[in-house]
């Protein structure tokens, strides 16, 4: 399988991505968080734009990364990708919530945990899906939306 993806392909994949986890988590964040679904709405949304832009640009380097060693997506290899993803967010992710909730750096950390224990397995799940449906998909003849721009 052709494990190569366009850039247009991989927006989509970022957009669902996102989409999928802000319909799971607004809810349940502003229900943890006694805020209301618009003020979480509007943080996750600047959140998920910082994530899909990580997203589009981590998940380039990692498939040049699995490439050049050869990787196949094992339950190692896909464990690996989730946390690396993960823990680059933290890092862009905590000022911003600190900031929106006029929380403590602590306290947006403490809420990034908690966004890590739902996420962790959602990146794991999601791309593992997405990849079962992209290559089902490529079986039966139908081209992935990186190919319908050509």
């Amino acid at each position: 399988m052709n494990k190569q993806k366009s850039w247009l392909e991989r927006g989509f994949h970022a957009v669902m991505y996102e989409l999928c986890a802000m319909a799971l988590l607004v809810p349940l964040a502003s229900l943890v968080m006694e805020q209301s679904l618009l003020h979480m709405g509007a943080l996750a949304f600047m959140m998920s734009t910082a994530a899909m832009l990580w997203n589009v640009v981590f998940n380039m380097l990692f498939d040049r990364l699995e490439a050049a060693m050869g990787w196949s997506r094992t339950v190692g290899v896909r464990s690996l990708h989730a946390l690396m993803f993960e823990g680059g967010l933290v890092f862009m992710l905590v000022p911003l919530a600190a900031w929106w909730l006029n929380v403590s750096y602590w306290q947006a950390f403490l809420l990034d945990l908690g966004f890590f224990a739902f996420f962790l397995p959602y990146t794991y799940v999601f791309n593992w899906l997405y990849d079962t449906l992209r290559a089902k998909l490529r079986e039966r003849g139908g081209k992935p939306c990186a190919e319908l721009e050509s």
